[in-house]
């Protein structure tokens, strides 16, 4: 599953002359490892052939178009689990340490939600782990594996992959949750949505917000039961 976690990063990633010149390699080791069923694997081929073929300036275009300029198919994590709310910051910490106390330091400026970085980190645990941290944002690849349907890429097979290398096991209720939420692009509404909000001081806020889910509720977890442990 190592070699497929980090090809699947990789072709998450921004359009490179690198990426292009070895994409022939990145389908060959996907192949190889064979931790995919075949159907997700040749769900593959259409964006492997589209970056070995298309000119690099529109690949890039193309990812732009998607990735940058959507909220609703964001590629960090916590856009989609908790939006704008307080609780993505603190989710963000908990993610950043639980990779620097597995020995993971990140480089490049990028987020530790970044979903090619969440991969890169998942490839260096053992198998059961991995699958394990895959699955816990399993309904979020799903969300977005939907989006990326609706919009006809290619981009949308990395994502069914996700889901497939997770075991299949989504959390149905916050995947409807996802589906409801589902930001609105119509640009116009999009203004709205970036203005900044009045600052509050209530210090109820916070509580109503909610707890955090998934991996962040499991480092937090681990976290106190070692305090305890050590107490």
């Amino acid at each position: 599953m190592q070699t497929t976690l980090r090809a699947l990063a990789a072709l998450l990633g921004y359009p490179s002359p690198e990426l292009q010149a070895h994409a022939g390699e990145v389908r060959d080791a996907l192949r190889s490892e064979a931790a995919l069923p075949g159907a997700a694997l040749d769900g593959l081929e259409p964006l492997l052939r589209r970056l070995e073929s298309r000119d690099l300036l529109d690949l890039q275009s193309d990812y732009s178009e998607l990735f940058d300029r959507s909220r609703s198919l964001s590629l960090h994590l916590f856009e989609h689990v908790h939006g704008d709310n307080r609780e993505r910051g603190q989710a963000m910490i908990d993610l950043g340490q639980q990779y620097v106390e597995s020995g993971f330091f990140l480089d490049g400026g990028e987020l530790p939600d970044f979903v090619p970085v969440f991969l890169e980190f998942a490839s260096c645990l053992p198998p059961a782990e991995a699958r394990e941290m895959l699955a816990q944002p399993a309904h979020v690849y799903a969300a977005l594996a939907e989006r990326l349907d609706k919009r006809e890429t290619p981009y949308a097979a990395i994502f069914h992959a996700l889901v497939a290398l997770a075991g299949g096991k989504l959390d149905v209720e916050a995947l409807r949750e996802l589906r409801e939420r589902e930001p609105d692009e119509d640009p116009a509404r999009l203004d709205d949505d970036w203005e900044e909000a009045p600052v509050t001081f209530n210090a109820t806020a916070a509580h109503e917000m909610g707890g955090p889910t998934g991996v962040v509720a499991k480092i937090r977890a681990a976290n106190r039961a070692g305090r305890e442990a050590g107490r």
